[in-house]
């Protein structure tokens, strides 16, 4: 039998070390997250509320803004409780299963953000270009079908990926990140990881593919709502959202992709901190409050909810 490798061994926890250089503002951070995410909670959840409480916006484009609220709160349930323990802790550890969970969950939201704006995407094509054959296309099965896309897709990339990944033989213990991501475990391998290479190389073209997609898409439809001045406002509020949701989630990704894999240690850890959080702590805040401010539809109902409640509490 051949002895182990030097430094192999079963990892049973990892270390986080992305908040060692900046500890001596902890509390600051503290605070801000303990006010931010109740905040994104309160937002996603407002929305997600209002949609399904007035059958007005059973609609699909309502539906799919639900999913997108479900899984900006879904996403974040898989850092910031995590990120505030470990601000009050003096250790940053995580065990090996939680740091396969969390990767899962954050990973699995981020590419579930895509499928769903692609979807979106496909919705607001049949809506403009095809206006008689909407409700003929976008049935309540097919609307079911595209939720289920949305969410099953990403579940079985991520599961895929982690499965490939537990496989691994590691020789180290710490990431360099404030919560696991699947790269900087890959990177741990004491062997070849060609294969989880490959695998997710496929996994980023095509949900960046999804992205082109839908650009192009737009592009198109902006030509089609040139002609009228209807079709104009009706691409202005209903797709400009899409595409400031898409271009924020595309932007975050693609820093987090290129950044892990080629950023230099040289850049201060305050900068990759916050490169590396951008898709967690910009689009969950964001989709709700484009959507809900913007589309008129919901706005309207949101603001008639608020002002029930005033009304009941007053009376």
């Amino acid at each position: 039998m051949q002895p182990p490798l030097k430094n192999e061994s079963r990892v049973l926890v990892f270390t986080l070390s992305g908040l060692n250089e900046t500890m001596e503002n902890r509390y600051f951070l503290l605070s801000l997250t303990a006010l931010y995410y109740p905040l994104i909670v309160l937002c996603n959840v407002t929305v997600i509320f209002t949609i399904i409480c007035h059958k007005k916006l059973h609609e699909p484009m309502y539906l799919f803004i639900c999913s997108l609220c479900v899984n900006g709160l879904y996403g974040t349930s898989g850092f910031y409780p995590k990120f505030m323990y470990d601000l009050l802790a003096h250790d940053h550890v995580i065990s090996y299963a939680g740091c396969l969970v969390q990767i899962f969950i954050i990973y699995s939201s981020l590419l579930c953000d895509f499928s769903t704006l692609t979807v979106m995407a496909y919705d607001r094509y049949v809506a403009i270009c095809r206006p008689l054959e909407y409700h003929s296309v976008m049935t309540s099965q097919r609307v079911l079908e595209c939720i289920l896309f949305c969410w099953i897709s990403p579940f079985f990339c991520m599961s895929l990926l982690i499965t490939l990944t537990s496989r691994l033989t590691l020789c180290g213990s710490s990431i360099e990140k404030l919560y696991c991501e699947n790269w900087s475990i890959v990177k741990l391998s004491c062997f070849s990881t060609t294969v989880n290479n490959v695998i997710g190389f496929l996994i980023i073209i095509i949900y960046f593919g999804h992205a082109v997609l839908v650009f192009c898409s737009y592009i198109y439809l902006l030509r089609k709502c040139r002609k009228s001045i209807e079709g104009r406002n009706k691409f202005i509020q209903t797709c400009v959202p899409h595409l400031l949701a898409l271009i924020n989630v595309t932007t975050a990704f693609m820093f987090d992709v290129m950044f892990t894999r080629y950023g230099s240690r040289d850049v201060p850890q305050s900068l990759r901190n916050f490169m590396a959080l951008e898709f967690i702590l910009i689009p969950p805040i964001l989709n709700p409050l484009i959507y809900g401010l913007n589309l008129t539809t919901i706005r309207q109902q949101v603001m008639r909810l608020i002002f029930k409640k005033k009304m009941g509490i007053s009376e």
